[in-house]
């Protein structure tokens, strides 16, 4: 599959994702808010049932209480002696003239009710009856409008404890709350115009003006404005509430950041493997190179051979013989290293690990990598001042793993400037042996050195053609490092050079 056609699907699928996404968290601000205005609504209804009660709980109080006075008072002014006979009555059912049922009881005794009773009795007290019931509607009309204005000018006196009890306003709060399809906890206050705290339940505490969680009804709005009180509603578990009504939507975000985790990983998966048969293609290529060097050589030598003339000469067959062996040691070379990088992928390479003096066996590469450095116009020097030199390696392999990184040097080495090489030890912390190669060399670009240790992996170099290799050195450096129980770090700047830091422990650890 083409890079491009990878870009164009990823591409769709996170604007799908995104789309996904965008709808899910409108539609779920959505129910949020409808959810809260819901809320809203049913809380303020609640609280306007709650002053619609106590409203109607300090009229009746004010009624009986006049009408209790208005009937002792009555009384006791017919009979100012205190004596208050026994009086019967007969009750009528009268309606007005204004449509008003009403129920008319004539007490009296019962001698004067036998007479009232009597034929004609009725017909000639009918008027005054009349007169009566008409005086008594007028009576009661009048104390109604008292009662209306004595609750007007005296109501608003009363304590705020008389006129709305801590349990009363509880149970109103519970019942109109219910009704609205509301059952949760909640805590409320009774404060004055200046904010004072009249009344409050031992939760409603600390509690943040302006929160979001509190609601605020005027309780008795016919109060003059400066007797005002006003109840305050706080509900701890309202948020609670709210995501209540969105819990459903979280298999759905779950469900589709999976997706794209998936697809992260699809895609991800997609450009290494790209990646990776981009890099063994080159791999392929480099090794056909790699291999037809020597293959080529040594069929031209065989060739050699046929010739007579050749036979019969000593030096030419001596020179023929060399240059298969050569050919034929570099050949091997090449296949060793691909055959020892896919037994490290197996676990299966064999590491024979003897105590080695790491200064001897860097002196050695030192001396026989100088000659190559030398050819190229350039300097090899080493610094060994560390003073515990004795590392538990594979000899071969950390000779192999130096000779890597001094090759890499000389590969990447740059025109402008003779090369300059170095190899130098230190010991750091407790017991462990630093070996550092550093070079003068082209660099490494920082998108480069996360990649430089992996396998067939290449850094471009550019306008410079002449650089071979599987891209296997690296990666074979820092399998023998890791399996030495030692670490290799890399350092570069293009244009300056690169240094390669590799930490290994010493034998008595």
């Amino acid at each position: 599959m083409k890079r491009s056609t990878i870009w164009i699907l990823t591409a769709l699928m996170v604007i799908s994702f995104i789309g996904l996404l965008y709808m899910q968290l409108v539609y779920l601000g959505d129910i949020v808010k409808m959810r809260d205005d819901q809320f809203v609504e049913s809380v303020k209804r609640s609280l306007y049932g709650v002053s619609q009660h106590l409203e109607q709980d300090e009229t009746r109080h004010f009624l009986e209480e006049d009408v209790s006075n208005i009937q002792t008072s009555t009384i006791y002014a017919e009979y100012a002696d205190g004596n208050v006979p026994h009086i019967g009555g007969i009750k009528y059912s009268i309606t007005t003239p204004s449509g008003m049922e009403a129920d008319l009881t004539i007490k009296g005794d019962a001698e004067k009710i036998n007479r009232i009773q009597a034929p004609g009795g009725v017909m000639s007290h009918y008027r005054s009856m009349q007169e009566a019931l008409k005086g008594q509607y007028l009576y009661q009309k009048g104390l109604i409008d008292d009662v209306i204005l004595n609750i007007i000018s005296q109501s608003s006196d009363r304590p705020i404890q008389e006129r709305a009890d801590t349990a009363v306003v509880r149970q109103y709060l519970h019942q109109q709350l219910e009704n609205n399809g509301l059952t949760m906890p909640f805590e409320f206050s009774i404060v004055n115009r200046n904010g004072y705290t009249l009344i409050a339940t031992p939760g409603f505490t600390n509690i943040e003006e302006g929160s979001n969680n509190m609601f605020v009804q005027t309780l008795f709005p016919n109060d003059p404005i400066p007797k005002r009180n006003y109840l305050k509603v706080y509900f701890p578990t309202k948020k609670d509430y709210i995501l209540s009504s969105i819990r459903f939507m979280i298999p759905s975000f779950a469900f589709t950041f999976v997706l794209l985790i998936i697809f992260i990983c699809t895609i991800s998966l997609a450009f290494r493997q790209k990646k990776l048969s981009e890099m063994r293609n080159d791999f392929i290529n480099n090794m056909t190179h790699e291999f037809k060097t020597p293959i080529s050589s040594i069929s031209l030598a065989a060739q050699m051979l046929n010739d007579d003339s050749v036979r019969k000469s000593p030096t030419m067959l001596q020179h023929i013989s060399t240059v298969i062996m050569d050919e034929t040691k570099r050949l091997r070379f090449q296949v060793e290293k691909v055959l020892q990088m896919s037994m490290f992928d197996r676990n299966r390479a064999s590491m024979r690990l003897q105590d080695v003096d790491a200064r001897k066996a860097i002196e050695n590469i030192v001396r026989t990598f100088k000659l190559k450095v030398e050819r190229y116009g350039g300097h090899l020097t080493a610094d060994l001042e560390a003073s515990d030199h004795m590392v538990n390696v594979d000899e071969m392999h950390f000779t192999n793993v130096i000779f890597n990184l001094l090759d890499n040097a000389v590969k990447y080495r740059s025109e402008e400037r003779p090369l300059e090489l170095k190899v130098s030890t230190r010991n750091i912390g407790t017991g462990k042996l630093q070996i550092t190669v550093s070079d003068n060399g082209i660099g490494i670009k920082k998108e480069d050195l996360k990649r430089i240790f992996d396998r067939f992996y290449r850094v471009s170099t550019g306008n410079l053609h002449d650089v071979k290799g599987f891209g296997l050195g690296l990666a074979y450096v820092k399998k023998i490092v890791s399996a030495l129980n030692g670490e290799i770090k890399v350092e570069s700047e293009i244009n300056q050079g690169t240094k390669f830091i590799i930490t290994l422990p010493l034998t008595k650890n």
